[in-house]
């Protein structure tokens, strides 16, 4: 008899369909805040009006924005904006963008509940994986009480875990911040303005969600609840990618994507482990500074084809669901991801092959690969994985 546990997050709603200024300002009346800090993408904040009409709409409970969240959201960027979140008085944060400014806002909001003002007063809230047996330690800390809106530009889906992904820049090291208070409140889908989201960038991070619904139906963890959800995300996104290839205009598609892209996460958010797809792809955003959709698109299909030997079965679902029954799931992946014009070697994104083995070697801090589904039992059995797609 198969047994498991679905646990659910503390988000209260997901609103789709609707322009974000509104959906915005109605939240913030709803929660009676008064003091709304917004944390933007750059691009969108100066080159848009996006975030100029969320604001217009808060009215005078807007008291601010913070545009300068690098890629990977690193700790000195987290504690600048948490100070001056701090010092508007904020009571609700906003999120408008892409992965970094949601990670690096769930951090924001740890810094302001604990009065966290330098990058090294982030350490010991991060949650430590042990490097022998996999097994993680997450430190117990009061839940934020100043939550965190997400209006998301791109479709990596991290608004849907209750994790935040902070880069140690000078380990170069992407670590986790594990809490169930991390969850954003609400999250407001609004395919609007993800028209201004560059067409690499939404594509990119369309296959990051791709590696998402693959690697919860192939986990070791997998039921017939996330099955369903990861199933539908590949059905979604495998028809919404490329629609919105063709047409940028296509606001349907661009829902279909946004909706896939939370179906992707359903699994992840209720305790499904990842595979080795995301661990490498973690330690080549923190190590080597790619961007999380390259990662994916370089790795999930090498993955798919190092892990056929024990989960054929699976991943011949995964290519009908993608319309490709009876094909090989890493050849349908390369295919669909080279079809949308996209990366797929690893000195296309920038890795030097000098640092295969540093980048193997920081893999094993990463608890997702203990948790592949073809056992790994070192960096020795990532670097041909690594070297396959170099």
């Amino acid at each position: 008899m198969r047994a498991g546990e679905i646990v659910f997050t503390a988000m209260e709603r997901v609103v789709f369909g609707r322009p974000a200024a509104g959906a915005v300002a109605e939240t913030a009346d709803r929660l009676g805040a008064r003091r709304v800090f917004i944390l933007a993408g750059s691009t969108l904040n100066r080159e848009t009006d996006a975030v100029r009409r969320i604001a217009q709409a808060l009215g005078d409970r807007y008291v601010g924005v913070h545009d300068e969240m690098p890629a990977h959201s690193p700790r000195d960027a987290v504690i600048a904006c948490a100070n001056k979140a701090r010092e508007a008085g904020c009571d609700l944060l906003v999120s408008v963008g892409g992965g970094s400014t949601t990670d690096g806002g769930k951090a924001v909001t740890i810094c302001l509940e604990h009065d966290i003002r330098t990058p090294d007063g982030l350490e010991p809230f991060r949650t430590v994986v042990d490097e022998i047996t996999g097994k993680r330690h997450f430190p117990q800390y009061r839940a934020p009480r100043v939550r965190q809106i997400c209006v998301p530009t791109t479709l990596s889906g991290g608004e849907f875990n209750a994790r935040a992904g902070v880069t140690e820049p000078r380990l170069r090291l992407k670590q986790a911040y594990i809490h169930p208070g991390l969850i954003p409140l609400v999250v407001i889908f609004d395919p609007a303005i993800t028209v201004h989201t560059p067409e690499w960038l939404w594509l990119s991070t369309g296959i990051r969600a791709v590696d998402h619904a693959v690697e919860t139906f192939c986990s070791i963890d997998g039921n017939a609840y996330t099955d369903s959800t990861a199933l539908q995300a590949l059905r979604l996104l495998g028809h919404g990618l490329p629609a919105v290839k063709r047409d940028p205009a296509d606001l349907e598609a661009r829902l279909d994507c946004q909706i896939g892209a939370w179906n992707s996460m359903a699994a992840i958010v209720t305790g499904t482990r990842m595979g080795a797809s995301h661990a490498i792809g973690h330690v080549l955003g923190g190590s080597a500074g790619v961007p999380h959709g390259y990662t994916s698109c370089v790795m999930l299909p090498a993955v798919l084809a190092f892990n056929a030997t024990v989960n054929a079965d699976r991943q011949a679902e995964i290519s009908a669901a993608l319309g490709a029954a009876g094909q090989p799931a890493s050849e349908v992946l390369d295919r669909f991801i080279s079809g949308l014009g996209l990366p797929r070697r690893l000195r296309d994104v920038g890795v030097k092959r000098e640092d295969l083995p540093r980048i193997a070697t920081n893999c094993m801090l990463d608890d997702w690969t203990f948790s592949n589904p073809r056992k790994i039992e070192g960096a020795q059995e990532i670097v041909p994985i690594l070297e396959s797609v170099y």
